[in-house]
C-alpha cells in the first residue's frame, strides 16, 4: 500500500493526516513521533477529520476507539542537516 499523502491538522497532539480511500486507511502522524493507520475507515469519518474545527476532538471521540489500529513510528526526516543548511545556508 502507498503512503497516503498527508494534510496538516494544526493542533497540539495531531501532526498530519492521510486518507487512502480505495484501501479505507487513515493514517494519523503525532506530533511526539507515533504513526497510527486506522483500517476500515469510512470516507465520510475522513472528510468530517478534516474539516473538524478540533481533529484532536474528532479523533478521540469519533476514530480513536472506534476502529482497529496499526502502530508505528514516522520516518526520521532523511538528510535533515542538507535541508537545513539548504534553507538557512551553510554557516561559516
Amino acid at each position: 500500500m502507498a503512503k497516503p499523502e498527508h494534510r496538516m491538522l494544526h493542533t497540539a497532539q495531531l501532526k498530519s493526516a492521510g486518507y487512502d480511500e480505495k484501501q479505507k486507511v487513515l493514517e494519523i502522524a503525532f506530533h511526539n513521533g507515533q504513526l497510527k493507520s486506522y483500517r476500515g475507515v469510512p470516507p465520510e469519518v475522513a472528510r468530517r477529520l478534516f474539516a473538524a474545527p478540533n481533529p484532536a476532538s474528532f479523533w478521540e471521540d469519533r476514530i480513536a476507539e472506534e476502529y482497529p489500529v496499526d502502530n508505528g513510528r514516522a520516518p526520521a526526516a532523511q538528510d535533515a542537516a542538507a535541508k537545513l543548511n539548504d534553507l538557512f545556508g551553510k554557516s561559516s
